[in-house]
């Protein structure tokens, strides 16, 4: 029974993402009557649209895209599942998944990751880009094996290890504005001014305590979750964004002014404790505690 949802769950996310029933069906090697069956008995068992069916293509439901990222979530977990219960022989192999926030401290991956490979060629590697927030509710669900993540942060449930790389906050401007001809940004520069802010709690409360008593005096623009999203809006003069230093450098558009007093931070690489893992999952913990834990 179980066999038959995760199938059925599989034929669902390939019609979404052919958006055509009959490329789906040559994909999955079943009739087209067969997969329109199996996904119109989804559709009655769920007791939803799933679909909207047009001449050429269709699309998913608000309830189809609920479903497309539940079904994705679930399917991700199973084979991490299938990857971990299995017996080890022979070389070590599997798929660890990373991930990890803008930060200065993701240039230890590289270096990192070609190590390991040159150890366990047969071992593959995921990587996802996401906040802190994101990233813990992962590795909760078990999406993630690895986090990478800036402070602040909780920690509580998690093993950690503190990295050396350090970060410092500032004031993202576009080209041009009075901002930009400053070498570095104070609280009296920022008053008045249209703001945005990180969308993270902690994050927000560490750019509160720096502020002090001008936090309430604010004006705060927008919200943001990646620096990508920020950046559209201050190129075209919208508003000014706090953001870490390593974030931006690969936009031409924009300015980083650092603030001045500074205001500084850390990253930590976390995983789950007391979490079962893969022995790929396993051996690469062991390879960044030896790597990392004198940080």
């Amino acid at each position: 029974m179980i066999l038959t949802e995760l199938r059925v769950l599989k034929y669902f996310l390939t019609v979404a993402q052919e958006e055509n029933i009959s490329h789906a069906a040559d994909i999955l090697h079943v009739t087209q009557p067969t997969l329109s069956r199996q996904l119109a008995d989804l559709e009655y068992e769920l007791g939803v649209k799933l679909f909207r069916r047009g001449n050429r293509r269709i699309t998913l439901t608000e309830s189809g895209l609920l479903l497309r990222r539940r079904a994705e979530e679930v399917l991700t977990l199973i084979d991490k599942i299938e990857q971990e219960v299995r017996e080890p022989s022979g070389p070590v192999d599997g798929t660890v998944s990373i991930g990890s926030a803008e930060a200065a401290a993701t240039e230890v991956l590289p270096p990192l990751l070609q190590d390991f490979s040159e150890k366990y060629p047969q071992v593959r590697y995921e990587l996802f880009t996401g906040n802190a927030d994101i990233i813990k509710e992962r590795i909760d669900k078990g999406l993630l094996d690895i986090g990478l993540l800036t402070e602040p942060v909780e920690l509580s449930r998690y093993e950690f290890l503190r990295l050396k790389e350090r970060d410092r906050w500032g004031i993202i401007t576009y080209e041009h504005s009075p901002l930009a001809e400053k070498s570095e940004v104070t609280i009296d520069d920022l008053k008045g001014l249209p703001l945005m802010l990180p969308r993270r709690a902690e994050v927000q409360k560490n750019l509160a305590h720096w502020f002090g008593e001008q936090a309430d005096n604010l004006q705060v623009f927008a919200t943001y979750n990646l620096i990508g999203n920020a950046t559209q809006l201050v190129s075209q003069g919208l508003c000014h964004a706090f953001a870490l230093e390593c974030a931006v450098t690969r936009y031409n558009s924009i300015c980083f002014r650092p603030l001045a007093p500074d205001l500084i931070t850390s990253s930590v690489l976390v995983w789950k404790r007391h979490q079962p893992s893969s022995e790929a999952v396993r051996r690469f913990i062991q390879e960044i505690t030896i790597r990392f834990g004198n940080s």
